[in-house]
This record gives C-alpha cells, structure tokens and sequence, in this order.
C-alpha cells in the first residue's frame, strides 16, 4: 500500500506542468521591479508573472536578464514570455498579446517654478530624461528647444527633483505613484500627461505556452480583478 502511494505520488509529480519562466529586464526599477543578489523578489512584474502562471495552472520562476539578451533568450525559448513590453521595444521574431497593463508618461513640474500647461511649455528648461531612452513627443512639442538631462533613472531624476537639482522630469505615472506612496518628499504641479498606451506580453515561439493561452489568462487576471489589485497596490494613497 505505501510503496502504491509513493508511485502515485511519484506520477503526480511528474505530471505537474513546469514552471512558467518569466523574463524581467535587470535595468527595471519599483514599483515593475525590486533585485537582490540578483534575484527578483518584488514588484509588479513579479506579481503579474505569478498571476498569469496561475491562471496557466502552472508555478512561475524569473529569468532576469539584462536588456541586449532578453530578445534571443525570448526566440531560443530559454524563456516563455516578458511583460510590460511595446513591440517597438523589442525587435526579433516574438509573438505579442493583447495589450491589457495601462501605462502612462508623464511630464511632472516641482511648485518652485510656474506651472507648465502645456509640453511646449518646457522648452528651454532642462527635463530629466532617462539615459538611452527616446521621447518621440517631446522631441515633437519643443524641438530645438527640447533639453534633456539625462539620469540613470526615474528614481534618481525624482530624488533630483526632491533635492531642487532639477524642476522638470518624465517619467512614468507608476514610478511616480509608488515614490510617493514610500514617502518621497516632492511638492508638484498637477502631471503633464504625454502618452497613454497598454503594454503586451512578448511571448516565445518556442516556449512552453502559446499566444492564445497567454491571451485567456490575461483575460482572467483582468476579469477577476487581480490585475486592478495588482496595480492598486503600487499606487499612492496620499490626497
């Protein structure tokens, strides 16, 4: 009877679906993503990918990686899918979701200057922009006058900003919510909003899912609420 056990056990076990490998791109900060010893271990990337494993029946593993190897970990199937993605990010040959994850860009203005009501606005004034990063619409509203002070992130630009170095930042809506919600010290003027846009999942032509199961269980994360708890939790409750 126990060694019975033991092998319906052990065929269980085997049949259990493997992990879903999940990439997230090291350059990510909070809220999307939290490393230590080079492992993730909080933010929202973590918390959709255990989200949309689950809805696979499937556990969830995190494969980070810096940004020049996520696309050919993505076509070797080293990986089965990243999220918060556009496909103009990511170039190669990866299948894309539906867009689901609203993301915004903003433009945020600290109260020691006056308050900008338009992109045109800021022409002239140095934006803290993210280094190697591209601002289509900035470029677009100032032109020549569009002038940027580049960072190595949105945190740090917002630390800036706190600090008086600079008056003006980009960044995104999340970023900004989450530093404020941990108590970042920043008196501004109401956002500038650049662009709005939902993100993809890219997914793997070799991985262990396919487009149209990624599609159903992002579906279902957004049907029953996880996905709007999700990014409820990141966000500032501060009035």
């Amino acid at each position: 009877m126990g060694m019975l056990a033991l092998g319906l056990g052990s065929a269980a076990a085997a049949q259990k679906p493997a992990p879903l490998v999940v990439l997230v791109d090291t350059g990510t900060e909070m809220p999307m993503a939290l490393f230590r010893d080079g492992r993730l271990v909080a933010g929202m990337h973590q918390d959709l990918g255990v989200a949309l494993a689950g809805k696979l029946g499937r556990g969830a593993t995190f494969l980070p990686l810096p940004r020049k190897r996520i696309a050919l970990a993505l076509e070797s199937g080293q990986a089965d899918l990243i999220c918060l993605y556009l496909p103009p990010w990511l170039p190669g040959a990866t299948q894309w979701s539906r867009g689901f994850f609203p993301m915004t860009e903003v433009v945020v203005s600290d109260t020691s200057v006056p308050q900008p009501r338009r992109l045109k606005d800021l022409s002239g004034q140095p934006v803290a922009t993210v280094l190697g990063y591209y601002y289509p619409e900035l470029e677009q509203a100032m032109g020549a006058g569009f002038i940027r002070d580049d960072g190595h992130s949105s945190s740090g630009n917002l630390r800036k900003m706190a600090a008086g170095r600079l008056h003006h930042a980009i960044t995104q809506q999340s970023t900004l919510d989450y530093y404020l919600k941990v108590g970042e010290k920043l008196s501004l003027h109401p956002p500038l909003v650049v662009k709005t846009y939902m993100a993809q999942c890219a997914v793997s032509p070799r991985g262990q899912v396919g487009l149209a199961e990624v599609n159903k269980a992002i579906s279902g994360v957004v049907k029953d609420g996880e996905l709007a708890r999700i990014i409820a939790s990141y966000q500032t409750r501060l009035k």
